[in-house]
């Protein structure tokens, strides 16, 4: 089947670019390896943006030829797989496996929503519990499948008002999307981020660093969200009759009880993911690695006389190929960053100490925000854009982490298309339920991708400063002339 114009006039332009890395001499300034690095990172990105292949298997075959070609060991290869953040996401995984079995969910729902008595009320309140989930289940499309139901709860209990549902139906992917960014395993960009820094920078990020300064923005983001949901997608005269959600409702789309006392399991399973959250949390007072503590979470929630899922079926939760593509990509951005690729790139822009630090830093978001147009995975986006923004950054004398952050905050924005994420194109065709059109979709991106932008920039320049992140990189870090 022949390509499209566009895709062919891409491929091509790739092709010579890679065609170009592979004369010796042709590019001044850049090592053999770096031109090996360099080439494997577009042919990457181009499979990315323009084929079907899957994401995992594309950055396997990077890693691979980075191997082959000895840009890195194959110890740098293998070694990323043993991160100790691959392990803290496959040991989450297995806790929201056990989580998922017991129906805490639905109760959770009527705890939250029950009391809702005006539209606005049941807007938030419904935003509040799902950035609780950001704790609870370490993926967005995960955190989507455990919400559906409740979702379908509410759209029966609102049938008789289409312009609800149709806010509900935006307003819970719109959620789930902004607060991942609440927690450290909220989403597998993170955990590249956090690699990439360390691997570049030598800085280390820990759960609660992460959590001090993503759960902030994570509510004020998607609380903001939710009212732009609301105003955008309902008129007043909507907005201003009564609600009234009863546990009943709720129950129709849950296989296990929503009311009543706790059953063993539940109690169990609540303690549990209690006290593992407690105790990532507070990390700086015991000194136990979260990955160690997910670790005995996850043992404790599949045990036989205590747990709630079997081993085998908690592990069968574990997205595998994510996992192998994060351990490709931190790979891969070690080639870039070793190679000397990434600060050759980089030093095409031209930025300089007179650069001030807010263009820098706008620059960096606006591109992140609008990089799901390209890339539709959210590992892919912060594969290639956070090793290159920690270069610019460490050249720009701007602080690597800020930018970092900041890129990572702002390409969980993906609301344009259907296609964009997956919880959105799970939300949008609900089965037996109208929800929204791609037209509701653009006119509530066309509002919220400019306020997510500012909002990360607001946070970048003014909060995180205050929370121990300074914008501007120490002058006894940055490079010497």
């Amino acid at each position: 089947m022949p390509l499209p114009l566009r895709q062919t006039v891409g491929l091509c332009a790739v092709l010579g670019l890679c065609a170009l890395l592979a004369v010796p001499g042709a590019v001044p300034g850049l090592s053999t390896d770096g031109r090996l690095s360099l080439a494997v990172f577009a042919l990457a990105t181009a499979a990315w943006i323009a084929t079907p292949v899957d994401d995992a298997y594309i950055a396997l075959g990077a890693g691979l030829a980075l191997t082959v070609t000895g840009v890195i060991g194959s110890e740098a290869l293998f070694a990323t797989l043993g991160d100790e953040t691959v392990w803290l996401l496959i040991c989450a995984f297995v806790l929201a496996a056990a989580v998922t079995r017991t129906g805490l969910a639905g109760r959770a729902a009527v705890f939250l929503v029950g009391g809702a008595r005006t539209v606005r009320q049941l807007t938030h309140l419904t935003t509040a519990g799902l950035v609780v989930t950001a704790f609870a289940v370490p993926a967005t499309s995960g955190r989507a499948a455990l919400a559906l139901p409740v979702f379908l709860a509410l759209a029966a209990a609102l049938r008789e008002r289409g312009r609800l549902v149709v806010m509900l139906a935006l307003l819970f992917p719109t959620v789930i999307l902004l607060s991942a960014v609440a927690t450290l395993i909220g989403a597998g960009a993170h955990l590249i981020t956090v690699g990439v820094l360390w691997e570049q920078t030598g800085e280390q990020l820990s759960f609660v660093q992460w959590l001090v300064l993503g759960l902030p923005l994570a509510v004020v983001s998607s609380h903001l969200a939710a009212e732009l949901v609301l105003l955008t997608t309902t008129r007043r005269a909507d907005r201003k009759g009564p609600v009234t959600i009863s546990a009943a409702q709720i129950q129709e789309h849950s296989e296990t009880a929503v009311e009543g006392p706790f059953t063993p399991a539940e109690s169990r399973c609540l303690l549990l993911l209690a006290t593992v959250v407690l105790l990532w949390c507070s990390e700086p007072v015991h000194g136990v690695s979260p990955a160690v503590v997910a670790l005995i979470g996850a043992l404790v929630a599949t045990s036989p006389a205590l747990g709630t899922v079997r081993f085998k079926d908690g592990l069968r939760t574990v997205p595998w190929p994510l996992l192998l593509f994060m351990a490709a990509t931190m790979a891969m951005g070690v080639a870039l960053a070793d190679s000397g690729a990434a600060a050759w790139l980089v030093g095409w822009i031209p930025l300089g100490a007179s650069t001030p630090p807010w263009i820098f830093l706008a620059g960096v978001v606006v591109v992140s925000t609008a990089a799901h147009l390209a890339l539709q995975s959210r590992s892919a986006r912060s594969s290639v854009l956070v090793p290159l923004v920690v270069a610019a950054a460490v050249g720009a004398g701007v602080n690597p982490v800020t930018a970092a952050l900041a890129s990572t905050a702002a390409a969980g924005f993906c609301h344009t298309l259907p296609s964009s994420a997956k919880p959105v194109a799970l939300f949008a065709d609900v089965p037996g339920t109208p929800t929204y059109t791609p037209r509701d979709l653009l006119r509530l991106s066309a509002f919220l991708a400019p306020l997510t932008a500012a909002l990360v920039l607001a946070f970048a320049l003014l909060v995180w400063p205050l929370l121990g992140v300074p914008v501007l990189l120490d002058p006894n870090e940055r490079p010497q002339p």
